[in-house]
């Protein structure tokens, strides 16, 4: 007797896990969405709140709920739709897109920001920061760099506000680099400093003494050998095989222009840039090519891209993609939490692989496995 108690104990409990489990997964999910839908950056907003549309439809559950709200990329606009979701028992939420907008948010102490901002350092603690972080663009470059034995490398950072962001991702990135140079961003300065770190003028007198040299020999080609060395820039080597070049845009293309002008090239010293989003601009720079660069999946990106285009017939902002892929993280770690939305729902180490790529998940942070990319004759090609 005491036996069939203990079965029809067991066989109790277990029937009312799976209706605890039956009713949690019924239960309306409701998920914030901020987004600047009016002002200077709603296009952007409108392509973040577009792609969560699209991330919804794909997992096709009725019980998750999207409720989209106008920051106006403002902080006390921000606080203020917060604070209003956080008052109809909203925990979980997508956005603020951008850094500037978390200030304040720490006092909704039991809620979750997935923010589409890369920058990780002095967030409030209830921020995970989604976007690609430098960690996980250091860790591809070091990837990149073991493949092809490179072992001098200079990282050049600009003195900008995400100069920290930079330090910690090579910091937590362990990459091993030879020197770390800081440029200030002003053209005026900048060219003189890459003459520095590069010692452009060191090499420049060498060859002026190499030719010297070879006009006071007795040489009997010394005119040809002479002919040869007038038409070179430098003599002597820079000291490094590897050049990261912490930059975006304009910016990175003035100092791979400075670099060529202290006659270093792409052909000798491997160019490395981060995450440049697949710019084609990078096309029309033909003599600071190659170079390389991590970033997500450029199959699954241009598929993504198409599909919002035939859905939406404009094109989708960069971050889009991530976002779209939100969603699907989200209901992941639901599953994986029972459908409890609490301060475990990110912690325990895990991996989502979503269009963008591989989600790396482990107490309350995200990083990324990035792809690796080389710009050569109009071309992105992959290298892993």
């Amino acid at each position: 007797m005491k036996v069939i108690n203990k079965i029809f104990k067991k066989f109790f409990i277990i029937v009312f896990l799976l209706q605890t489990h039956s009713v949690g997964a019924q239960e309306i999910i409701k998920i914030g969405l901020l987004a600047p839908l009016t002002g200077e950056y709603s296009d952007i907003g409108k392509s973040i709140v577009q792609s969560v549309r699209m991330g919804i439809n794909k997992i096709d559950n009725d019980n998750i709920k999207i409720l989209p709200r106008n920051t106006l990329s403002d902080t006390n606009e921000t606080l203020k739709v917060v604070n209003n979701l956080y008052s109809d028992g909203i925990r979980i939420f997508i956005g603020p897109v951008f850094n500037k907008n978390l200030k304040g948010l720490e006092k909704f102490n039991d809620a979750i920001f997935l923010s589409l901002t890369n920058k990780t350092l002095n967030n409030p603690k209830n921020i995970i920061s989604t976007g690609v972080n430098a960690k996980s663009q250091f860790k591809a470059i070091k990837r990149f760099l073991e493949i092809n034995e490179l072992n001098k490398t200079l990282v050049l950072i600009p003195k900008k506000d995400f100069k920290e962001e930079i330090e910690n991702g090579i910091l937590k990135s362990q990459i091993k680099t030879s020197k770390i140079f800081y440029y200030d961003a002003e053209p005026t300065k900048l060219t003189k400093q890459i003459e520095k770190v590069t010692k452009y003028q060191i090499r420049k007198k060498n060859l002026e003494d190499e030719i010297k040299r070879v006009e006071m020999s007795d040489d009997p080609n010394k005119e040809r050998k002479i002919k040869r060395l007038e038409k070179k820039d430098t003599i002597g080597r820079i000291g490094f095989d590897s050049i990261v070049i912490a930059d975006f845009n304009e910016s990175l293309k003035s100092v791979t222009t400075s670099l060529l002008y202290t006659d270093v090239s792409p052909k000798n010293v491997s160019f490395i840039s981060l995450n440049q989003w697949f710019d084609e601009t990078l096309f029309k720079e033909t003599t600071s090519q190659p170079i390389s660069f991590p970033s997500i999946n450029i199959q699954k990106y241009k598929k993504f891209t198409k599909e919002y285009f035939d859905l939406f017939n404009e094109n989708p902002s960069q971050i889009a993609i991530l976002s779209y892929d939100l969603v699907g993280l989200i209901y992941y770690s639901l599953i994986q939490n029972n459908f409890e939305v609490n301060n475990k729902l990110f912690f325990k180490k895990n991996k989502f692989k979503g269009v963008s790529g591989v989600f790396e998940i482990n107490k309350n942070n995200i990083n990324h496995i990035l792809n690796f990319y080389t710009v050569d004759n109009n071309n992105f090609i992959e290298i892993f």
